[in-house]
């Protein structure tokens, strides 16, 4: 999705078949199927779902490759979020009642020569050396206030690595994200979308 644009309908709609993803998983062990037919949800790109409770993180994991239509990588990655993200044990159905969704739809990763064409706030950034690997999405460094260097650094460690390994043979690659999210359930407070192109 080179032009990162959904509409507020697509929007709600992915966010929508994540909750609903997450709600016949974690209670029926099991997801309906969905057959859209909005065309930007059926666009190939990359997506992350990260799940949120009373402020806290509470899952998220993603898929970086243009490969499945959006709203098929969002049903998978809203599971794997709620069931397979190893920092978290799975999640449960009383879960439900109180769950921010939030998806960020990446664009394509670009690679990048130097550390200077990294803007904090714009850029993600995935870091690719030996068999480690590590992603952070663009919302992480503005949330905790990093600036290029700590962002770089968390990086590493996020991949496993140590400490300044993005200096020596490490394949850096930028990217962008679209960013919305909702809150779900009996304490849910109103929509809001935000957007970080």
């Amino acid at each position: 999705m080179s032009d990162m644009e959904l509409s507020p309908t697509a929007r709600e709609a992915l966010l929508e078949v994540a909750y609903r993803a997450i709600s016949d998983f974690v209670t029926y062990r099991h997801v309906s199927a969905a057959h859209p037919d909005d065309p930007q949800l059926l666009q190939r790109a990359g997506a992350f779902v990260t799940l949120m409770r009373q402020g806290e993180l509470r899952g998220c994991i993603g898929h970086t490759q243009a490969d499945m239509p959006l709203w098929q990588v969002v049903q998978q990655m809203a599971i794997s979020a709620a069931e397979n993200d190893p920092r978290f044990y799975p999640m449960t159905p009383d879960e439900l009642d109180d769950l921010e969704i939030e998806i960020s739809v990446l664009s394509p990763l670009q690679h990048i020569s130097s550390i200077d064409e990294i803007e904090v706030g714009k850029h993600g950034l995935m870091i690719t050396k030996g068999f480690h690997r590590g992603l952070l999405l663009p919302q992480v460094p503005t949330e905790y206030g990093w600036d290029r260097d700590t962002f770089l650094e968390a990086l590493c460690e996020k991949a496993g690595l140590p400490p300044g390994s993005w200096r020596h043979g490490a394949t850096l690659e930028t990217f962008t994200a679209l960013v919305f999210g909702k809150h779900f359930g009996s304490r849910a407070h109103a929509h809001h979308a935000k957007a970080m192109i």
